[in-house]
């Protein structure tokens, strides 16, 4: 089946909106947080630590699986959630983001029929077509697909953008026109930069594509926080209130209030895990790097507040020791509480919306972090 979206609650002073999502692998609540499994798997977590930390849905990316193991493999085993055991929905990404950030040498020709680039893993020239993008993910079976866009840097002239949100356009019909699963949603992308006209432009157009879910996609790429407050009002406002919105790429805590406030449901992105890996923890006061010697002898969990599995059961002293001994059980406490806390986030955000307490929710979640 397609997913289904059902708005629960708005929040009466700001367009937070609290909802469910309904698809083939269970239904999630939204506002919500999605951890990112790149190469089918979400680094150094087990499908079932997943659980355990309230994760509903994961994202998985159609480039890298594209080229290791290949789709067929992954079709031949059944599709994403057997070859990776997970029985949860999965978002898979275009490709898109990464074909214009990781190309060899970036270099890449971007023309009508899409983009040619070489290979990040071993220089090989390759094509990522629209109709290809969408093709693999057919294959992937995930839950959610994404229309392969243009993904351009910031900033650009105004006549580049305009130009790049055209063919984005022209790319999302042509991989809607052969998206052929029918049990796979299939989502379009608002881009148009820092441009306001752009992006009322590319919005209405996605629109009438008639997809089942929208992104905001060409944030959090170099611009200034008030700028991608701005690409998301610009963009939000014109977007159905009936369908998912989400916003890719975004995992700072203070940016998914900042977007839940402009309405939008869903979040992903790599930093949890990412900043994990090089010892920094989310916490109620703002961001710490473990390595700092003042944890050495600090046997207090990495957040008192928390309820993950890493502050039930280990302290900053303990963690930081595996940390600078590159042990890789520390840096999974550490993604294990940095998705945690994230998500933890969002549920804590979904209350506050039913509660119209939203906006103080917000407010003192700021006040609190950057102490």
């Amino acid at each position: 089946m397609k997913i289904k979206y059902t708005l629960l609650k708005k929040d009466e002073k700001t367009d937070a909106r609290r909802g469910i999502l309904h698809t083939n692998h269970g239904d999630f609540d939204t506002p919500i947080f999605m951890p990112v499994g790149t190469q089918a798997t979400v680094k150094t977590l087990s499908p079932e630590e997943l659980k355990d930390i309230g994760s509903s849905v994961i994202l998985a990316n159609t480039y890298h699986l594209w080229l290791r193991p290949g789709e067929l493999v992954v079709s031949k085993a059944g599709g994403l959630h057997p070859f990776m055991n997970y029985d949860g929905p999965i978002l898979t990404d275009s490709g898109g983001f990464q074909v214009f950030s990781l190309a060899k040498n970036k270099k890449k020709d971007i023309v009508e029929e899409g983009v040619h680039f070489k290979s990040h893993l071993d220089g090989k020239p390759l094509l990522l077509t629209p109709e290809l993008s969408i093709e693999i993910q057919n294959k992937l079976d995930s839950d959610i697909a994404m229309s392969f866009d243009e993904c351009p840097p910031y900033p650009v002239t105004h006549e580049y953008m305009e130009k790049s949100v055209e063919r984005t356009l022209r790319w999302a019909k042509r991989g809607k026109d052969v998206h052929k699963n029918e049990n796979q949603s299939l989502f379009g992308i608002v881009q148009g930069g820092e441009f306001e006209d752009l992006r009322k432009h590319s919005a209405i157009e996605t629109v009438k594509m008639n997809f089942d879910g929208y992104s905001i996609g060409g944030t959090s790429v170099g611009e200034s926080k008030e700028t991608m407050y701005k690409m998301i009002d610009d963009s939000v406002k014109y977007l159905p209130t009936d369908k998912p919105r989400y916003l890719m790429g975004v995992g700072d805590p203070i940016d998914i209030l900042e977007g839940v406030q402009r309405g939008i449901d869903m979040f992903d992105c790599v930093l949890p895990t990412r900043i994990a890996r090089h010892g920094n923890a989310f916490t109620k006061h703002g961001k710490i790097n473990i390595r700092n010697e003042k944890f050495k002898e600090d046997f207090t969990p990495l957040d008192e507040a928390c309820d993950c599995y890493a502050c039930k059961h280990y302290t900053k002293a303990y963690i930081r020791h595996l940390i600078v001994c590159e042990e890789s059980f520390g840096q999974r406490l550490m993604s294990i509480h940095n998705l945690r806390f994230l998500i933890k986030l969002t549920e804590d955000i979904r209350k506050s919306i039913e509660q119209d307490q939203f906006l103080e929710f917000k407010d003192a979640f700021i006040h609190n972090y950057k102490k």
